[in-house]
């Protein structure tokens, strides 16, 4: 079976996508926050109708998304094995917390960055429907970031150490 979404792979269901959405224009009820596509208004349910979209339509996929599950499991693994380490009596510098680090460190910020990426994609995407919530998503873009920079930097001490 073959589809025309290039995110599909063979052995995934095939999944109905949304299509982008052109311009944005007002719902049947007037509201400056809640604007909807005509098609959409028309597919709508009377009981959403006027309602606010509660998602916009992923445009392309993140580089990593294909791999996202995979590496993030290795870190967790390498996490659990660090933590259990330190837990025992092992000191930060042994050799085994570092390679855990040495490992899953890069390979965390990687994903992280993957998921940065994502956030930051749907903060704009949803801008031009509902500016509060595309605010809110460029506020996790910057939570993010810090929470990446204090990642390298325990793992830069992990490593010193």
């Amino acid at each position: 079976m073959t589809t025309d979404d290039e995110r599909w792979e063979p052995g995934m269901p095939v999944l109905d996508r949304q299509a982008p959405r052109s311009a944005p224009v007002p719902a049947t009820t007037p509201s400056p926050r809640t604007p909807t596509t005509a098609a959409m208004a028309s597919t709508l349910p009377p009981s959403l109708a006027g309602l606010p979209p509660r998602s916009v339509p992923e445009v392309a996929p993140t580089p990593l998304q294909r791999h996202y599950i995979n590496l993030s499991v290795i870190v967790l693994i390498c996490g659990a094995i660090a933590i259990s380490a330190l837990e025992l009596g092992s000191p930060l510098g042994s050799p085994l917390v570092k390679l855990c680090v040495l490992i899953a460190a890069p390979l965390l910020v990687v994903t992280t960055a993957d998921a940065i990426l994502r956030i930051w994609r749907s903060a704009w995407a949803w801008m031009p429907i509902d500016r509060v919530k595309g605010v809110f998503r460029l506020a996790w873009v910057a939570v993010s970031l810090i929470g990446l920079g204090a990642l390298i930097a325990a793992s830069i001490v992990v490593i010193v150490a």
